[in-house]
């Protein structure tokens, strides 16, 4: 087993693309040191799936119930009663992902702000942290963000590749943030690379979002050019050597960072984690779609 330890925190893996080796892709994880992953749902649907799938083997899988802004037209009354019941589940330990994105508008902005403002109030009741997406949406996320910020359980956002005043806000407003791959792209991560030494030891979370945004610094490249947990140190690498850190100190900082938000057992009370494996809630349809 590798020496360092790594916790991937936002995957997709009931995408089409890991169907013919999801197994395999939890092996090759654990072989390269990540004991534990995050798979996010992205509507009522996918969330039920993510919560019903089991590795085989040593990885420990957590999930994330909730309303991409992409499927926000999907939120109603009856939505939101099956992310409720979902995100109550033992091994389901996060509302999200949800958020605003205005880049691709695939749902209507007044969805989309609903939906977001419907999963906040939902994450403050269950007392829940939230994994927060947004695209071209900053200004009116962190808005809606702010009047519930000091009710949360804890927040990261996905996927950050913003402003330095974007970045800062999300700090005030006590986030953590998620770092991909896109630290590893020549063409558009110089300005994530630049801002990485700012994010707080404390604040800092590792992520892959496979299998999108695999690391164009990777060598060999593989044939599929799909992003696999396995990834996760490679990412690692290149955050370190920025942020002037050990492998080690990373490792355990970003581990410590993930267990404190999404409240996952130490590592003394058993690596392969003391919530249940994630199971089915009784009555809830696991087929489904995937999120992007």
């Amino acid at each position: 087993m590798p020496a360092l330890e790594w916790i991937d925190t936002a995957v997709n893996l009931l995408d089409r693309r890991f169907e013919p080796d999801r197994q395999a892709v939890f092996a090759r994880a654990r072989a390269a040191g990540v004991s534990a992953m995050l798979l996010l749902g992205t509507d009522a649907q996918s969330s039920a799936a993510a919560a019903a799938l089991r590795p085989e083997g040593p990885v420990t899988l957590y999930s994330t119930a909730g309303v991409h802004p992409h499927y926000a037209n999907t939120w109603d009354a009856a939505c939101r009663a099956q992310i409720a019941e979902l995100a109550a589940h033992p091994g389901v330990v996060a509302v999200g992902e949800c958020g605003l994105d205005f880049f691709r508008d695939l749902s209507p902005r007044r969805q989309q702000r609903d939906a977001f403002a419907g999963q906040l109030e939902l994450a403050v009741t269950l007392g829940r942290p939230l994994v927060i997406h947004e695209r071209e949406a900053h200004d009116a996320l962190t808005e809606i963000v702010a009047a519930v910020a000091s009710k949360l359980a804890g927040a990261v956002l996905h996927c950050f590749t913003g402003s330095a005043l974007a970045l800062d806000r999300y700090l005030d407003l006590g986030l953590y943030i998620g770092i991909t791959g896109w630290a590893c792209d020549e063409r558009r991560g110089q300005a994530l690379l630049q801002l990485l030494p700012r994010i707080p030891a404390e604040r800092l979370l590792l992520e892959t979002d496979a299998p999108y945004l695999l690391p164009r610094s990777l060598r060999p490249r593989p044939k599929s050019r799909r992003n696999e947990p396995a990834f996760l140190p490679h990412i690692a690498e290149t955050v370190a050597r920025v942020r002037g850190e050990t492998m080690a100190q990373l490792s355990a900082n970003s581990c410590a960072n993930a267990r404190r938000l999404f409240r996952l057992p130490q590592p003394s009370a058993g690596r392969d984690g003391d919530v249940p494996p994630n199971s089915t809630p009784t009555g809830l349809d696991v087929t489904g779609q995937t999120g992007p």
